[in-house]
Parts: structure tokens; C-alpha cells; sequence
């Protein structure tokens, strides 16, 4: 029976929280360190509305599994078929982010400082059974997210997933990442062709400011690493992804008060790149009974 209030979850290691809402799509609602006497908010913390409503795009960062980002259209063939998915966002005509994100997990185990959640899909208009789990790992040095996705059904089964993670935006916020070219996108938001990514993105460059640069792209050639840095607080965050992470979106919105850093083991739209003969699509090919795994690690430092 589902509660009133979603149960929050927190973690703690030394000066550092992490809160965890199962039922909110097994997102993140807070992650943050005390330094000096001060709360640096090392994600967005998600309002209680947000967390009330069940709303996981309002909260610090949300799990996204079988994809991550679109698919076109809501449709894709795999194998010679045709696999019709909802439209989940409607005005858009994309499926997006899969289907955890808007779905209760399960807590498998909790400690003080670490917590496993689980999603369990049966096969639907998504054909295959699968079975997610996120594994929380927190340290006053680091968070380390586990995330695995083991095929259930009787057949291989195509499938992507990634982190959805909210940053706090200031003036002088930067984001800088070791990626490769970076999908251009249509009006729909759909990759249209790869051209070099901004110079200012990588990491010999002098940083991307969200303030000063609208981004809703993906980017491949992603080699794992990423740093956010906010001078106003004399703070920077690590992020530390395993090579099963091949590509990043990066998610700059005008007029928010907020950007994503998304490590994502797929391309947006990627199953339709995939089944037009692209092979940098990140799409895994899971067999019967075969898991994929990576991790992504936090790493908070303040000057």
C-alpha cells in the first residue's frame, strides 16, 4: 500500500547526507556536506512538493532504465520488430527516460551509509522482463552509485540506462568533460548529425557556463570524466564514470535555476541509430539471464 508521504530514506558518513525516496522513482532528493558550518548542496534538493507529488523530475537526480533520453516517435525495431512504446510526455511524441523514474523501487538492503533499491519490470508494451537495482555507497570522501539491469525474459533484450542528476546553478558555474563529438538535435530534440562539441565543455577548456550557453545535447566518446565547479562557494564535484557510460547529455535550460550532467550508457534515440547500422550508439545487447553494470562516483571537494 502506497503511503500518503513517501518515505525518505537518509544516509549518512561524517558531515555528508544523502536522501533517498524509493517511491519517487528511486530518486536522490537531497546530497549534501557540511563545510565550516555551512550546507553545500552538492545536487538540487527536491522541494517536499515535489517529493509529495512523486514527481522525480523535481528532485536531485532520478534512475533511467531500459533507455535513457528519447526514442523518436515512441517507436524502434529490433531484430525485424516493431516495438511501440507510450508516449510518456506528452505534448512531446517521444517515449523518454524509460520507466523507473515514474515507478516505486524496493528496498533490498539499508545500512547507515548505504542503501540497495530495486525495479522489477514485467514485459508489457516493453516486451522483455527486467529486473534494475541501484546501489547507494556514501563516504564523507564520495557517493558511489552502482547500477545494474538483468534481463528476465526469454529472448536478448536491448537496453540502456543512466542518471538523471540535478546541479544548483550560480553565476559562475561551469561544467567541463572529457567527451567526443556531440550530437546536433532538431527542433524535436532528435540527433540530426555529430559535430565537434563546444571548446569551452572539455576539460582543457576554460569551462561551459550554463548561464551563458543552452544546451539539450548528447555527446559521444564520453571517456567517464566530468567536473562542475562553483568558484561562489570555492567548491568543485568529481564525476567519475565506468566505460559502460559512452556518452553524456548535458542539460542547460534558459531561465532555470538549475543544470543535468547525465552519464548514460546510450546515445539519444539510439535503439533507431542502432537499427540504422550506427555502432556508437551505446545499446547493449542482453542475453538471456546477462546483466550490465557500472558505476557512477561523486566526488565532492572544497577548496
Amino acid at each position: 500500500m502506497i503511503q500518503d508521504t513517501p518515505e525518505v530514506i537518509e544516509l549518512r558518513a561524517g558531515s555528508t547526507r544523502l536522501a533517498v525516496a524509493p517511491e519517487v522513482g528511486g530518486s536522490i532528493t537531497r546530497y549534501a556536506s557540511e563545510r565550516g558550518g555551512t550546507a553545500i548542496e552538492w545536487m538540487r534538493p527536491a522541494p517536499p512538493d515535489a517529493i509529495a507529488a512523486r514527481s522525480a523530475g523535481g528532485t536531485s537526480s532520478f534512475p533511467m532504465v531500459p533507455f535513457s533520453n528519447r526514442i523518436r516517435d515512441a517507436a524502434f525495431r529490433f531484430r525485424g520488430r516493431t516495438i511501440q512504446l507510450p508516449q510518456n510526455f506528452r505534448p512531446e511524441p517521444h517515449a523518454i527516460h524509460g520507466h523507473a523514474w515514474r515507478e516505486p523501487w524496493a528496498v533490498m538492503s539499508q545500512s547507515d551509509a548505504a542503501l540497495t533499491l530495486e525495479y522489477r519490470h514485467p514485459a508489457d508494451a516493453w516486451p522483455w522482463t527486467y529486473a534494475a537495482q541501484q546501489a547507494f555507497d556514501l563516504t564523507d570522501e564520495r557517493l558511489r552509485i552502482r547500477f545494474t539491469v538483468t534481463n528476465e525474459a526469454p529472448e536478448p533484450m536491448p537496453v540502456g540506462f543512466g542518471l538523471h542528476p540535478y546541479f544548483v546553478r550560480t553565476p559562475r558555474a561551469t561544467v567541463r568533460a572529457n567527451v567526443g563529438r556531440m550530437w546536433q538535435a532538431d527542433a524535436g530534440l532528435m540527433p540530426v548529425s555529430l559535430v565537434p562539441p563546444p571548446p569551452q565543455l572539455l576539460l582543457e577548456g576554460a569551462g561551459l557556463s550554463p548561464d551563458a550557453t543552452t544546451l539539450d545535447n548528447n555527446f559521444v566518446g564520453f571517456d567517464g570524466q566530468a567536473v562542475i565547479e562553483w568558484p561562489e562557494w570555492n567548491a568543485r564535484l568529481r564525476i567519475d564514470a565506468d566505460p559502460v557510460y559512452a556518452c553524456l547529455v548535458v542539460y542547460t535550460p534558459a531561465g532555470r535555476d538549475f543544470f543535468c550532467v547525465e552519464p548514460a550508457t546510450n546515445c539519444i534515440d539510439g535503439f533507431n541509430l542502432a537499427d540504422a547500422g550506427r555502432t556508437d550508439t551505446g545499446i547493449i545487447v542482453l542475453a538471456p539471464g546477462d546483466t550490465a553494470a557500472g558505476d557512477v562516483t561523486f566526488t565532492p571537494e572544497v577548496a
